[in-house]
């Protein structure tokens, strides 16, 4: 089960893979598909990483965080 950490929406771009980096902001890079896109940075909350969870940017659009099972 997944639980909400970021407490800003972002809203999804098709074409878009969001993820958290290493310095704790939200980002997006272009897939495939999209050919003309640019690598960025999303929004402004920075989220504090905790080892042994995943974290992801959710359906409603919320940076979220779930429990690995092997780590």
């Amino acid at each position: 089960m997944a639980e909400r950490v970021g407490r800003e929406q972002t809203k999804r771009v098709k074409g878009y893979l969001y993820y958290l980096g290493k310095d704790g902001f939200l980002w997006k890079v272009p897939t495939k598909v999209n050919k003309s896109g640019k690598k960025g940075r999303v929004g402004t909350e920075k989220i504090k990483r905790q080892a042994g969870y995943m974290y992801f940017l959710d359906k409603k659009g919320f940076v979220s965080r779930a429990k690995m099972r092997n780590a």
